[in-house]
Order: C-alpha cells, then sequence, then structure tokens
C-alpha cells in the first residue's frame, strides 16, 4: 500500500492505493458498485466484463493466476476511512499474449536494446477485446479526480515495482482522457460493430442496404441453415451442463487451431452460467438432434459482445450466421443497441458491420522506449484514421443510411 494524492477544487485529495492479488479480497457489491457508473445500492454494471462474478470466475477457474501469466494484481483506491473508492482489473504479465493489441515488437526492440520487457502490468479484461471501463470509480461526485488517481497509483506500481510500463487496452473515453491526462500514450485501433437504428426486424435494417448487398445476405442466410440446421439461444436457466459440454467442444476445436492452446478451460464456463447466467447468450447450431456449433456472447446493458466461435461440422456460411447474423437479431428482438463482434475481421463489413476506432493507453517507464513508441503510436494514429475513412465508404447501406 501507498500513498497518492490528487488536487481538485476543494483542495487535496488523499488516497491509499492497495493492491490485491484476488478479487474476492473486495466485497462483490462494493465492485459492482465502482463498476456501474449509476452506483445503485444493488449495481448492475453495464458491462458484463468488469463485474466482480466475470472476473472473479476467470481466477476461481484457474484461467488467470501466476501459471497462466496473468497475476492479478487489482488497484484499490481507499479514502482515509480504508472503504474502497475505486478499483482497477490489472495482472502482472510475463508474455502478451490473450490481449489483442499487439505489443511484441516493442518487446523484441527494447530487449535487442538490452532493456527488459517483461513482467509488464496489464489493465484490461483477460482474453476480451471489448471496450469497456478500466478505471471503475462508480457513478458519484469524484470520478474525474479518483480516475485521476488510479492512474497515477498504476504509474507509481511502475516506479515501486520496476516492471518496465503498464497498459490499459480498449479504454472507454472517460478513462482515456484520464491517462493521457497523467502523460499516457494513446493507441488506436480498428474493429467492426453493428449498430441499432431502431430497427423493429431484421426486414427493416436490410431495407437500408443497397439492393444487391440485401439479396446476397439472404442467399448467404439461407445457404447457412439449408442443411436442416436450426438455430437456438440459451440463457439463464437454459444453459445447462450439456450445453455447455458441447460449446466447450466447439471451443477446443476452434481454439486449438487458432492459439494451438485454448485461454478457457471447462470450468470457467460452468461459473459464467451459474453466476451470470442472465447476462450470457449461446446462440447454438443444431442438426439432427445435437448442436454441431456455437457462439458464446456477454450482455450488456445496451450491447451485444460476441466472444467465441467454434463448430465440429463444417457448413457454409454458418460461422457468419451464427456470429454476425444471430447477433444481430437478437439485438434488434431485445432492443439492445449495438454489437460488438469481437476483434478484427474487415468480412463483417459485408454484413451491416461498421469501421470503429478502438483505444488503449500506455505508460512506459524508459525515456528512450517511451520516446520510440510515441513517434510509432503517431503514424499509427494517423493510418488507422485514413483505413476507417476509406472503409466507411464501403459498407452496405444505400448512401445516407449510414452516419
Amino acid at each position: 500500500m501507498w500513498n497518492n494524492s490528487n488536487g481538485s477544487d476543494s483542495g487535496q485529495a488523499s488516497f491509499a492505493i492497495r493492491i490485491v492479488e484476488r478479487i474476492a479480497a473486495v466485497d462483490p457489491n462494493v465492485w459492482n458498485g465502482l463498476a456501474a457508473t449509476g452506483g445503485a445500492v444493488q449495481p448492475h454494471p453495464e458491462n458484463p466484463f468488469v463485474t466482480h462474478e466475470f472476473l472473479s470466475a476467470l481466477e476461481d477457474s484457474g484461467c488467470v493466476g501466476q501459471r497462466a501469466g496473468w497475476l492479478p494484481q487489482h488497484l484499490v483506491l481507499e479514502g482515509d476511512d480504508g472503504v474502497p473508492i475505486a478499483v482497477a482489473p490489472a495482472y502482472l504479465k510475463s508474455h502478451s499474449q490473450g490481449e489483442y493489441v499487439f505489443d511484441y515488437g516493442w518487446a523484441d526492440a527494447f530487449q535487442r536494446a538490452g532493456g527488459r520487457y517483461y513482467p509488464k502490468l496489464q489493465m484490461s479484461v483477460p482474453f476480451t477485446p471489448a471496450t469497456g471501463p478500466r478505471l471503475l470509480v462508480g457513478g458519484l461526485p469524484g470520478a474525474e479526480v479518483r480516475r485521476q488517481a488510479l492512474a497515477e497509483g498504476a504509474k507509481a506500481y511502475v516506479a515501486k515495482t520496476g516492471v518496465s510500463s503498464v497498459h490499459a487496452t480498449f479504454v472507454t473515453e472517460d478513462d482515456l482522457t484520464a491517462l493521457t491526462g497523467s502523460d499516457w500514450l494513446h493507441r488506436t485501433d480498428q474493429q467492426f460493430h453493428f449498430r441499432n437504428r431502431g430497427y423493429g426486424s431484421y426486414d427493416d435494417f436490410l431495407a437500408t442496404l443497397a439492393s444487391r448487398k440485401r439479396k446476397a445476405l439472404k442467399k448467404e442466410r439461407r445457404e447457412a441453415l439449408a442443411n436442416d440446421i436450426s438455430i437456438e439461444w440459451l440463457t439463464g436457466r437454459d444453459l445447462t451442463e450439456a450445453a455447455w459440454d458441447a460449446f466447450f467442444e466447439f471451443y477446443l476445436d476452434t481454439g486449438g487451431r487458432k492459439w494451438g492452446r485454448p485461454y478457457l478451460n471447462r470450468r470457467f464456463f460452468s461459473l459464467i452460467g451459474e453466476r451470470m447466467g442472465d447476462r450470457v447468450l449461446l446462440i447454438m447450431a443444431k442438426r439432427a438432434g445435437r448442436y454441431i456449433a456455437g457462439a458464446l456472447n456477454l450482455l450488456g446493458t445496451d450491447t451485444i459482445f460476441g466472444r467465441n466461435w467454434g463448430c465440429i461440422e463444417e457448413h457454409p456460411f454458418l460461422h457468419f450466421e451464427v456470429c454476425y447474423h444471430q447477433a444481430i437479431d437478437y439485438a434488434i428482438a431485445h432492443k439492445l443497441e449495438v454489437v460488438e463482434a469481437g476483434a478484427q475481421g474487415q468480412h463483417k463489413l459485408a454484413r451491416g458491420y461498421e469501421p470503429v476506432t478502438t483505444h488503449s493507453a500506455h505508460f512506459i517507464a524508459h525515456p528512450g522506449l517511451r520516446h520510440a513508441i510515441e513517434d510509432y503510436l503517431e503514424a499509427e494514429r494517423e493510418e488507422v484514421e485514413q483505413v476507417g475513412e476509406i472503409l466507411s465508404g464501403h459498407t452496405p447501406y444505400k448512401k445516407g443510411d449510414a452516419e
């Protein structure tokens, strides 16, 4: 624990930063209250990934920890009475896997120059390329001061421990303002999101597309389900262990081919089903009486977040149907505003998903490395902006329908 101070309109606010190695050290109601912008008595955080339930499931299942190279080092900001007034999920990393904001080149360059890039501190949700709050301050007054104190506290962690850097990835605009205001570097990247513009049905969405694109998507969806394939939406009590068994088989097959070793284990899926099943959506494809493919989604207040996909049978366009079209169907049916379908993938563009800029912030301790990265990020931001403008001109929407 160490003390930190931050100026405010009322004078000098004094805080203490404490590091906890298990999220269980923080009361779930306190954590979730800080993760919810409303700060209600019975909080319901808008973003499912920063809930106590999700993060504790990662820890309790062993998906994160010393062996995984994701050692929890959560920052807890306390006032004079010792009560947490802000928190930040953070992990000491011995590698850069499972982050989706790639800094392998930075690590290689620093190590070739004789530096030591690892360990580093990562302020993020493990294995999750979804934008959300990282500086959890609740909805009470003084949020900006407490965000700033967490940003400074993370820098103090670097100074006290000697790690090379701290990285906050997929941050919100409020967090980015606080972090860059504390001398962190700004990085951008790109994803593709679907925005529900008040559609009453999928046909209403299709009506906004150019005729040729509309016909192509109708044909694609017909062919995806041509082999007597049906789709089920499973959430809450429908998330049986049998359904999780089937999905985990899909996940292992696809994850093993993509990464060599999938990040999540079977127990993790049972735990999120048990602890937050009403915020979990499995979109499952069935043929001949058994599940053959599925996609895991998490539900926010106004967003559906697509996470993992897998299959044991290959069928044309089934991946697009389960991961993208069905997510749009669900968002429209439940009046959700956004579908975030994960990292990368320009193929999403033709299916109604539009380019969106994502943000991260990085504090680099070594002056030489910081200067080199700062120059690189300036050029990278310009490139991301230019590519985004080009891609925005290639959406399937009629001119004027996508703004």
